[in-house]
């Protein structure tokens, strides 16, 4: 299997430290894994198309319309796509084709970092067996999320008393899978730093979570992506 990581964007969330935990993950399963720090890559459709797997680690960046649909073309084909905390759903703010992809966005994470809640999974898909709930210190994603994902493991708002207490307690996804076309999509909330991800359960969950987008490649081949394209013309976007 082949994987692009590409790093870069607010260096607080430390991109090149998670884009190395994620080639050491991938090589570890012996995955070929290509590390860049452009999005130069997402201008070869056809290359993209080839990947098994596309690992985004971007923060509060910026994406031209043409390379969106470019990882969106090769999702939809089958290429796996995965990744966490802001560097997947707060890559690029303006785009709102990503964020259809990836299935959320960031909004808040009332008291900032070093906040202790905790992190349930949820139901019983195979990514989380055996994993059991655990708790963290760090930022606790709120985010708008589609209802279309599959939710593995949640947090419960409010943990930091803000003005959204206001509407009661929720339950918030923290990770999830979801389809795009033929592709196979993973995210997981957590990811602040290096070190929050870097150790079980979290780093069991990615783990699982990259080679399960990854394995949807060989998944894909042969179906016919024809049922989800529209013969209408326009955007869907």
């Amino acid at each position: 299997m082949k994987a692009l990581i590409t790093w870069g964007g607010w260096e607080g969330h430390q991109p090149d430290q998670v884009a190395a935990l994620f080639h050491e993950m991938l090589t570890a399963e012996g995955v070929e894994a290509e590390v860049t720090d452009s999005l130069e890559a997402f201008d070869d459709a056809e290359r993209l198309q080839a990947l098994d797997l596309i690992v985004p680690v971007w923060t509060m960046s910026e994406l031209t319309k043409e390379r969106a649909q470019n990882v969106s073309e090769a999702v939809a084909r089958g290429t796996g796509l995965a990744g966490c905390h802001g560097g997947m759903c707060d890559a690029f703010r303006e785009n709102t084709l990503w964020q259809a992809m990836t299935g959320g966005n960031w909004v808040m994470h009332p008291g900032g970092d070093g906040v202790r809640h905790r992190v349930e999974i949820a139901g019983s898909h195979g990514l989380t067996q055996g994993i059991e709930d655990f708790e963290v210190e760090t930022e606790q994603y709120y985010l708008h999320v589609d209802p279309a994902n599959e939710v593995l493991a949640t947090t419960s708002f409010p943990v930091v008393p803000w003005y959204h207490a206001a509407n009661g307690p929720v339950t918030m996804p923290v990770a999830w899978i979801r389809r795009w076309g033929l592709g196979r999509v993973y995210y997981n909330a957590l990811g602040h730093h290096r070190d929050v991800i870097d150790n079980d359960p979290p780093r069991e969950m990615l783990r699982r979570g990259l080679l399960w987008a990854a394995e949807g490649k060989a998944a894909a081949a042969g179906q016919d992506l024809s049922a989800f394209v529209s013969d209408r013309e326009g955007n869907n976007y």
